[in-house]
């Protein structure tokens, strides 16, 4: 992280350039422990508080765009680029989406290896989240050198051993994407009514042993997590403080009895009290998210349509809504597994009840949904249909428009494509999780800031608890910055060689 403090006019390319002429700006770029890119800028009123905080990414990515016209079976192996770190989120909605389009069921079985696929995924993908990007915030400390929060600090806390033991589960659990998907960054496996390659049985028992022992590291993780984390008073009064808490509306996918789902499912909202807002199936996305953009973000932000936009506000009237793991949480009335559902109670018992509002509860709750990931990868390895032979349904319907959605570790996924009747698209459509997470993270950057910097004490630690406002939602940028027709509100200044603005050229 690079912190810089200067002086700034209204010239500044920051927003908010109606206030002060002259105002101390603090910029925070590059943010750390993320996929993708993006800055933070703090502006300070004359007595040193802060006046507006802004969350800006500068990156843009046009998948929509470069999709036009390209086969639709090709887009699950086009959009897994998008993220080198939840390729399989978006190689997995992009084959749903597939499903959707041809009409067509994928087999019992593929069903099975598609789901043990994700679960293995959301699983270490959590545990990336939870000992390297947004871990060692807690397990090393918030205001701890910067050189020592990353994976080797946490290492240092917790032990050379259990830093193996992440590191090789990680791995293991890979390599079970791998089997199946070819590669794990890339995944090849998802077809429209199937899979590419089954399960020999002569594989089955090894993954079976690592099921097993991914429900020990999930629970290990629970361990770690209660012993450095919730024993702490002084995190405890951080997680529930104000300055990391909004009352918003949250969204998830639930299965037919409203217990967290991965996979698939029924999209169910809450309101800030927690009572059922709306329930629709994929396909009616459209009627309940709408998207804007604002001139300081490459990143849309998303908002419950029926509401209206009622500005970056949380409370009664927002329409303002969150995704991701604490959201996930906060829309079921349960988990689907057993240990899961006891992690599930104890946090809400711990937390006051539902809905949590706490920001940085999101951490928890990742740890919660790990314990269910590896509960049903168990019972998936368990299930005699996960060596069937037959792993697909060739398609026979002609093409027309798909929608496919999981929730990816970040939150809520949806992929929507419409194609001419040969198969090429004519129009795809993504909103990703973080994209939904937008408007609230924005609100929560700025929260921190004016709640932890006042007359002009701003140290690196405080900072780092500033970033720690977006790190909770274990956000990807890169994946969040995408547009259609891809035109967004563009800002260019062209200075001189001593700095003086010669032209600015604007597109809204």
């Amino acid at each position: 992280m690079n912190a810089v403090i200067d002086q700034v006019t209204n010239e500044s390319a920051a927003p908010a350039a109606e206030a002060h002429d002259q105002r101390r700006r603090v910029t925070i770029e590059p943010i750390t422990r993320l996929e993708g890119h993006g800055r933070i800028e703090i502006f300070l009123n004359g007595d040193g508080d802060v006046e507006h905080a802004y969350l800006q990414i500068p990156e843009l990515r046009g998948f929509e765009v470069f999709s036009l016209g390209r086969p639709a079976e090709d887009m699950p192996q086009i959009t897994s680029r998008i993220c080198g770190v939840c390729p399989t989120a978006h190689h997995m909605a992009a084959t749903k989406a597939l499903d959707d389009l041809y009409k067509v069921e994928p087999t019992p079985t593929a069903r099975k290896i598609r789901e043990l696929v994700y679960n293995a995924f959301i699983l270490e993908d959590h545990a990336l989240h939870v000992y390297v990007l947004g871990g060692p915030d807690f397990i090393v400390g918030p205001q701890a050198p910067a050189a020592e929060r990353n994976l080797v600090g946490v290492i240092g806390k917790v032990g050379v051993e259990v830093g193996k033991s992440v590191i090789a589960m990680r791995r293991r659990v890979r390599e079970l994407i791998t089997y199946f998907g070819g590669k794990v960054i890339h995944p090849v496996m998802g077809l429209p009514g199937g899979v590419a390659k089954g399960l020999a049985p002569a594989d089955l028992p090894r993954f079976q042993e690592l099921a097993k022992d991914a429900l020990d590291f999930a629970m290990f993780t629970n361990q770690v997590f209660h012993d450095l984390v919730l024993k702490n008073a002084d995190y405890v009064k951080l997680i529930t403080s104000d300055t990391y808490t909004h009352r918003t509306c949250y969204m998830g996918l639930v299965d037919p009895q409203n217990r967290v789902n991965f996979y698939d499912g029924q999209i169910r909202v809450v309101d800030p009290t927690g009572k059922e807002y709306a329930s629709f199936p994929a396909s009616r996305y459209r009627d309940f998210i709408a998207e804007r953009t604002e001139p300081w973000s490459y990143m849309k932000f998303c908002y419950l349509r029926p509401l209206g936009w009622n500005g970056f506000s949380d409370g009664p009237q927002t329409s303002v809504y969150a995704v991701a793991p604490l959201a996930r949480l906060n829309v079921a009335d349960g988990m689907a597994t057993p240990l899961a559902q006891q992690a599930y109670e104890e946090y809400f018992n711990a937390l006051g009840g539902k809905p949590v509002h706490h920001t940085l509860a999101n951490h928890w709750a990742r740890v919660v949904e790990m314990i269910q990931a590896a509960e049903t990868m168990v019972a998936l390895t368990a299930d005699p249909g996960l060596t069937g032979s037959d792993i697909r349904v060739l398609p026979t319907k002609k093409p027309s428009i798909g929608v496919g959605v999981v929730e990816a570790p970040r939150g809520t996924l949806f992929h929507h494509y419409e194609t001419d009747e040969r198969g090429l698209v004519t129009k795809a459509n993504l909103i990703v999780a973080t994209q939904n997470n937008a408007a609230r993270i924005a609100m929560s950057v700025e929260k921190a800031a004016k709640g932890l910097i006042s007359k002009h004490k701003v140290t690196e630690g405080l900072l780092n608890m500033v970033e720690m406002a977006f790190r909770a939602y274990d956000p990807c940028f890169g994946c969040a910055t995408h547009s259609l027709p891809g035109h967004l509100p563009l800002r260019v200044r062209i200075r001189d060689s001593a700095g003086a603005l010669v032209r600015e050229l604007v597109q809204e």
